[in-house]
């Protein structure tokens, strides 16, 4: 009798549909398809008995699954076992007949779907007493998340934390929900947005994600897949109030799902996919099928495998897991389940249970275990030669888009009900208090009205002076809250804010707007912040920052070849692309992360779920936010020198110069040259705010502009408030003008003059041109003036993010535990062991200019010596304004050819862009250099060192270009009269620019003849421009088009710096930090180790837990048989981590 586990040559597969007892046909081509070549050789002894007793298969499922092509690709392999023969129950006798009737078996394989007669089946099982491929009675578990999350608890598999809602009339006590704003609370237990929603029944698909207002409430709606769509985002932001559900914790998983699936507690495969979640849409590839990616599990995953393959008592079963802030998560388990579309898990999926079942069934056989491993499996990886080098690590801060003017009015209040909303919130624990949320917001609107109703009453003059204060505070939050559904939709709680600080002796001294008298006992200053939230403008200039920026990766194969950028998407999806997304607290940077997001991933829908989901909240002692309320000493002197020096009215002379622009900025020097006297230039700006204010009154009263709506559903009234108020605040009762209100003059005057100029108001442009020279000297200056002074502030907001950046440097060579694409399962994937970290940092102004001061006057290279940094350095002193969308970006690449200790090993490159182009200065922009241009030691070299790596496998079609490019000159958008749809923007000038790059060139393919050499970094896909809805700008009602202004291309500083150097200067930065600093960064190290905000997902975390791998559970059930336990889905993971990876901030 033969050993042998292999089927026979001389024979076909047994293969059989079985009907009644003892009675089977073989399969014949209706049934399956041809089969050639054996599926294992193994030598057969000569004394082989050919009557030897089969071991008999049943697969009793619903004739859909039994039939499917997963199902038939395992069975046509595992019936290929010599002494194994498949019997599938056909579904008339499953549904119809009795069990005594079904065909005999030996092992059975049978799992519940939609219709299966599970009790049935289990009769079955208890009369033929097979052996059970997965246990019966647990399927009925399967089905009920309660008991699926009960048996997860029990068996300590880490998942969500939950709370299960029954509404059952016999158990009142399970049904205790109290819904509130922005959280529920379930049976005690608070759930805050975003949480998830899910039925208890596990075949009712309707799960729900709801979002906290300050991401723009609403929910996600999941559902089985339709189509091409898997969720909908829905603007109801209540729960569902009939039907019992578990409430659970929203996990951020960086917007992918990992899907595993068991073969026996020793073999698991595991997939990713895009989290449905995200923007619902399915990516399917060219056959319609979903894209999913094979992965790596780490130990402590398969761990949790095992565990849920024995403690469901299910060999083959299917279950969800959610990475997320460093740890695995179970979320739900699906029982009996196979992998869609993969040879490699079918021959694997077959040989372990034909295994299983010969080695339970037939152990006189000695089966040995073996996996086969097939040669085209084998990952090919591109090799590098001359100095082509890997890109390793992308590093980016990014100031947030166009926004609505900021606004704000601050007055001192002493009524007691403001104190008692102060203490209601616990403002006396730091003597601070914001209030963002709309319920919040309302109190202070009741309070308002409330004390405007007793002024008409009692008309007490002594809180006469108060009574505007009042009627503005009503009118802005009425406002706001009679805006909130407007198509764009104002973000509910995210772009206006009150703030309450407690003053124990009242007000120090009268501001320029109130009374000189001074009251005695403790007061609250209340100020009123709103506007400054992101425009569809800004949205669009996110989204398309984002698309630009995929050109910087590696990759694009196949059907992707020649788009760029498709190489970043290929690294994301397979895991090879460790992103993480930081934003500071405010709406408007919030909402520029998830835009950016949206373009770089090629998301689709609103941005609610993908802020959600992508983007990390980093209002953490200054990492991406700064208190402007407390300005250091040295900023503090430094206000104060510039209110002195714009007081004077007289023309600057030399002293002035040295005073005020002791760097000899030429952007400076030549802002001084137009103003000449700063006073009288106040004064003509005055003037224009009056004659502006003036004319737009004279619109009010005209009947034809009655109801003229401007940009952003602005109207003619609030256009009026923003001027009048700053016509009363720039001039003060003394008549000095007050130098802070300078900024916002600028943005104002620059908002109409780009989204309302179809108003057409006189002398506007000469308002824009002056109030931009006042503003190029006060805004740069405000972050000091000597470069001693820049350095101190810089550091002052700086210098946690700058520990940041460069732990996120040094991480990337140092941490190799990180989740990645499984090589032997990954077909097309010509790269898998590549992997790319990318840190994304959106902030507002304060930090942009901080930060490239720190580049600029921290010492990093000499520039008597180094001639690209000087050029550099002269390029950014000509630079007028961080506008919008201002990147400082750092790429670290790695050369293979190196020795690893080799200085040379790692190198970095830092870029620059001074963001969108401004309304009217793009003729007298400064040149840059353009995007890694080609020196002449790499032209030696004939080989460019910034290449990303070998395009020649992963993309043949890539088109990379060094030679400056000319490309027609269009518009910056181009608006149809008649639809209001846009052309993609696009806007370059050969003429001006000697190497740079433009942003959003008309075609991404160049002509072959062009040396490949170098990389265009911000090239547009020839096709499928950015979504039409989202570039859509209501004009509502007047004649006239609010242009999306491009943005600058990156230029490149430097692009030959070394890890070393860079370490060295960041590490001396931090050094020099003040003593305060130090313990700012400090409480920023503890937040980020004791994980105290949840939502923040701080990847210095990210090590790996080292736990072993159990051999044998402890034990044997009698539907497992075992193997040895290494043989999972590929080799494990380390499981030591390295030691030196596991820090975290801190100030030494």
């Amino acid at each position: 009798m033969s050993k042998s586990s292999g089927m026979s040559n001389s024979e076909l597969p047994r293969f059989l549909i079985g009907s009644e007892v003892g009675e089977s046909r073989k399969l014949d081509n209706r049934d399956m398809r041809n089969i050639s070549g054996p599926y294992g050789e193994e030598e057969e002894e000569e004394d082989e008995d050919q009557s030897e007793r089969q071991i008999v298969v049943g697969i009793c499922s619903m004739m859909k699954k039994s039939t499917s092509k997963p199902m038939t690709e395992i069975l046509e392999r595992l019936c290929k076992f010599e002494y194994i023969t498949v019997v599938i129950f056909p579904e008339e006798v499953i549904l119809g007949e009795p069990v005594e009737k079904w065909p005999l078996c030996d092992c059975l394989i049978s799992f519940h779907s939609k219709g299966f007669p599970l009790d049935k089946a289990m009769s079955y099982a208890k009369l033929r007493n097979p052996l059970l491929i997965n246990d019966l009675n647990m399927q009925y578990f399967i089905q009920d998340r309660r008991e699926v999350y009960r048996i997860l608890k029990e068996e300590g598999i880490d998942l969500p934390r939950y709370a299960v809602l029954n509404r059952d009339p016999d158990r009142p006590e399970e049904c205790n929900l109290v819904e509130s704003e922005d959280h529920v609370e379930v049976n005690g237990e608070v759930f805050h947005k975003p949480f998830v929603e899910k039925p208890v029944s596990a075949e009712d698909h309707n799960v729900y994600i709801y979002y906290p207002t300050s991401a723009g409430g609403g929910s996600q709606r999941l559902f089985r897949k339709i189509g091409s769509r898997s969720s909908v985002y829905s603007p109801e932001s209540t729960v569902r109030k009939t039907g019992s559900y578990i409430y659970e914790e929203f996990m951020p998983t960086d917007g992918t799902d990992v899907k595993v699936y068991t073969v026996g507690p020793d073999y698991a495969h595991a997939e990713a996919r895009k989290s449905p979640a995200l923007d619902g849409k399915v990516e399917r590839d060219s056959e319609g099928k979903e894209i999913r990616y094979p992965v790596m599990l780490t130990a402590m995953e398969k761990l949790v495998a095992r565990k849920v393959c024995l403690a469901f008592k299910q060999t083959v079963c299917g279950f969800d897991l959610l990475r997320a802030n460093g740890h695995s998560f179970v979320c739900d388990v699906n029982g009996f389940s196979f992998v869609k579309n993969s040879m490699k898990y079918y021959d694997d999926c077959a040989k372990v249970l034909g295994n299983m079942v010969m080695r339970e069934l037939a152990p006189q056989f000695h089966i040995p275990w073996s996996i086969p491993m097939e040669a085209e499996d084998i990952p090919i990886v591109p090799t590098t030669s001359g100095t082509m080098m890997e890109l390793r690590c992308v590093i980016a801060v990014i100031r947030h888009g166009d926004r609505t003017p900021k606004q704000k009015m601050k007055m001192e209040v002493r009524n007691a009900l403001f104190f008692e909303l102060f203490e209601k919130y616990g403002g006396y624990k730091s003597g601070k208090l914001k209030l963002k949320k709309p319920k919040q917001l309302q109190e202070v609107l009741d309070i308002a009205r409330q004390l405007l109703a007793e002024l008409v009453l009692h008309n007490d003059c002594e809180i006469e002076e108060k009574k505007s204060k009042l009627e503005q505070l009503k009118t802005v939050l009425e406002m706001e809250s009679s805006l909130n559904d407007n198509q764009y939709g104002h973000f509910s709680g995210i772009n206006r804010k009150v703030q309450l600080t407690y003053l124990p002796n009242g007000q120090p001294k009268a501001s320029s707007e109130e009374e000189d008298t001074l009251k005695e006992g403790p007061s609250l200053l209340l100020v009123l912040k709103w506007g400054g939230e992101l425009t569809p403008a800004g949205r669009v200039q996110a989204e398309e920052l984002g698309r630009a920026f995929r050109c910087m990766y590696p990759g694009g194969q196949g059907d992707y070849a020649g788009f760029p950028g498709c190489g970043l998407l290929r690294l994301h999806s397979t895991y090879r692309h460790d992103l993480k997304i930081y934003a500071s607290d405010e709406g408007r940077v919030q909402m520029t992360a998830a835009a950016f997001a949206k373009g770089l991933l090629a998301l689709e829908g609103e941005l609610t779920p993908i802020l959600v989901q992508m983007v990390k909240s980093a209002n953490m002692n200054g990492l991406l936010d700064s208190d402007s309320d407390s300005l250091t000493d040295c900023q503090q002197r430094v206000k104060a020198r510039l209110h002195e020096i714009m007081q004077k009215s007289k023309d600057f002379n030399d002293d002035d110069y040295s005073k005020l622009a002791p760097t000899g900025s030429p952007s400076l020097v030549n802002s001084m040259g137009i103003i000449i006297n700063p006073v009288r230039t106040c004064d003509q700006v005055h003037t224009l705010i009056k004659s502006l204010t003036q004319q737009i009154c004279r619109r009010l009263e005209d009947p034809k502009s009655a109801d003229l709506q401007l940009y952003h559903s602005e109207s003619l009234e609030l256009m009026l408030q923003r001027w009048s108020k700053l016509e009363r605040d720039f001039r003060m009762k003394n008549g000095r003008y007050d130098i802070s209100k300078i900024p916002d003059i600028y943005d104002c005057v620059k908002y109409d003059t780009q989204h309302n100029s179809s108003l057409a108001l006189e002398d506007t442009l000469e308002l824009f041109h002056l109030s931009k020279a006042l503003a190029d000297i006060i805004i740069p200056q405000e972050y000091g003036i000597t470069k001693a002074e820049k350095l101190d502030i810089a550091s002052a907001y700086c210098l946690p993010l700058v520990k940041k950046i460069q732990l996120d440097l040094q991480r990337t060579h140092e941490d190799e535990a990180v989740n990645k694409l499984h090589p032997l399962y990954s077909r097309g994937v010509m790269s898998p062991g590549r992997h790319v970290r990318t840190r994304l940092y959106f902030t507002s102004e304060s930090h942009v200019h901080s930060l490239l001061n720190i580049f600029r006057y921290g010492g990093l290279l000499n520039e008597q010596k180094d001639e690209q940094w000087k050029q550099a350095m002269d390029y950014l002193s000509a630079v007028t304004e961080l506008n919008y969308m201002t990147q400082i970006v750092i790429m670290l690449y790695e050369d293979n050819n190196k020795d690893p200790s080799s200085e040379e090993r790692f190198h970095v490159e830092l870029h620059f862009s001074p963001g969108v182009k401004g309304c009217k200065d793009e003729e007298n922009a400064p040149l840059g250099f353009g995007f890694r241009p080609a020196s002449s030691e790499n032209h030696e070299k004939q080989t460019n060192p910034g290449s990303l790596e070998d395009l020649s496998q992963d993309e043949p079609d890539r088109a990379v270009l060094t030679e400056p490019i000319n490309i027609q000159k269009k518009s910056p958008l181009v608006r149809n009269r008649k639809g209001g749809s846009m052309e993609a923007l696009s806007e370059s000038n050969p003429s001006s620019r000697g190497l740079a790059y433009r942003i959003f060139p008309s075609s991404s393919r160049q002509s072959p003849e062009i040396k490949p050499s170098g990389l265009e970094l911000l090239s547009m896909p020839a096709v499928k421009r950015f979504s039409v809805s989202y570039a859509r700008h209501p004009t509502n009602g007047f004649e006239g088009y609010s242009l999306v202004p491009s943005i600058y291309p990156l230029e490149t500083l430097h692009n030959s710096l070394s890890l070393k150097q860079v370490d060295e200067f960041l590490t001396a930065l931090c050094k020099n930090g003040s003593e305060t600093q130090f313990k700012r960064l400090k409480t920023l190290s503890a937040m980020f180790e004791s994980h105290s905000q949840p939502s923040i997902d701080v990847d210095s975390l990210e090590t790996p837990v080292t736990t072993p791998v159990q051999s044998q559970p402890t034990a044997q059930s009698l539907w497992y048989t075992g193997g040895p336990p290494s043989t999972s889905s590929g080799p494990l993971s380390p499981s030591v981590a390295d030691p030196s990876s596991n820090f975290a901030f801190s100030s030494e």
